[in-house]
């Protein structure tokens, strides 16, 4: 969202993914345990920490070769990493990075999921991008070193997104004495992020594995119920188009998608290649892939109304549109089709019925999943063409 506003207000914006090494085996205790402390961790809930992290021992045992001799060297203390495999590690991993984000300049935004650390940088300016995004990743990769973690340089890439009519930005970052790899195309929480900001790359990738799903439903679909091949279908087929759904759904290349969504409904219920699915998606009480993108996307609008503001917040005049929220001008076609623009609009076009009871999320979000479900709309111009004639 941030890197659609990016572009659309004209800014260079560039991200620079990197991985950290053995990063869950790197932890050293006597620093997350300040961390905890400083983060309000006393007395008692500290002696357990520390309980839980401190004295414990490691060797490893070695077969000699040519013999059955095992060597057994001696017990040393770890005084590094977190024992995998609890559900507390992901935390304390967490509060150890906590602070990175603190450590860059109010010009980049950082993004830490993990051992994945993201940045982005934004400028108008080509010389202050430069030098902005070569100066991100030296104080993020300071911080590391004082925290006594690495980052893996063959894991670490940068990516400049640009519209088709913007050159390329020449960026020298250094990593470890190495250049670190300009990429067009990066794979980000399963989700694959273009330069460009074109979905293209990313719904390739998924089809395949929506291919082998309608085969899969095919080989099946004789001995299991109905009922059993919609379990299938939400696991092995929705699992995959609802991922990012909201990101990509409003792309022109979905068609691909949609095209395979029809292909399984048809196999799930036994009919031929040419039979029309609108009914059969109402039979099965499944949306098509247009109207999913629209139920997923009003649910992130109303999970996320800070994002937005009302037409009351910029008009004094009274009309019946003061309370849906205001879209902005631009003629910025990427910006146009991403989830701030989109969301706006096709939130002001649903039913008053629907809008008025946007404050109770269950109710708004089931009374929107029976329109959609009664209209099973295919493509998004036809919800809009919808809402037309409803006036």
């Amino acid at each position: 969202m941030k890197l659609l506003s990016a572009l659309n207000n004209k800014l260079m914006v560039g991200g620079i993914f990197s991985y950290l090494e053995k990063a869950f085996d790197c932890l050293n205790h006597n620093i997350l345990l300040s961390k905890l402390q400083f983060c309000g961790v006393h007395d008692k809930t500290k002696t357990w920490f520390e309980s839980y992290l401190n004295n414990r021992y490691m060797r490893i045992h070695i077969l000699e070769g040519g013999s059955n001799q095992m060597s057994f060297p001696t017990w040393e203390q770890i005084t590094d990493g977190v024992p995998q495999g609890s559900v507390l590690v992901p935390l304390l991993f967490l509060m150890y990075i906590n602070d990175l984000p603190k450590t860059i300049n109010k010009k980049t935004v950082a993004i830490l999921f993990a051992d994945d650390t993201s940045i982005i940088v934004k400028n108008s300016n080509q010389k202050d991008f430069q030098s902005n995004m070569a100066m991100a990743f030296n104080c993020v990769n300071q911080w590391f070193k004082i925290n006594l973690l690495s980052i893996n340089a063959d894991k670490t890439h940068y990516i400049q997104f640009k519209t088709t009519n913007k050159p390329n930005c020449d960026v020298n970052i250094v990593c470890n004495g190495n250049p670190i790899t300009a990429l067009s195309k990066i794979k980000f929480l399963g989700i694959y992020i273009q330069d460009s900001t074109n979905w293209n790359y990313h719904i390739n990738y998924i089809i395949p594995k929506l291919s082998s799903a309608c085969y899969a439903m095919r080989s099946i679909k004789t001995v299991m119920s109905l009922n059993t091949l919609k379990t299938i279908y939400y696991s092995s087929f929705n699992a995959i188009i609802s991922y990012g759904l909201i990101f990509w759904g409003n792309s022109p290349h979905t068609i691909k998608v949609f095209r395979l969504q029809k292909r399984i409904i048809r196999i799930m219920l036994g009919y031929k290649q040419r039979v029309l699915c609108r009914e059969l998606f109402k039979r099965l009480n499944i949306l098509p892939l247009t109207s999913q993108y629209t139920l997923l996307l009003m649910i992130f609008v109303i999970q996320n109304k800070n994002l937005f503001t009302l037409n009351s917040d910029h008009y004094e005049i009274s009309t019946r549109q003061l309370n849906n929220f205001y879209q902005p001008m631009t003629t910025f076609t990427i910006y146009q089709k991403g989830i701030l623009h989109m969301g706006i609009k096709i939130f002001n076009s649903l039913p008053q019925s629907i809008k008025d009871v946007s404050n109770n999320a269950r109710q708004f979000e089931n009374c929107l999943k029976r329109f959609l479900h009664t209209h099973s709309f295919y493509f998004i111009e036809e919800y809009f063409l919808h809402k037309s004639n409803a006036n």
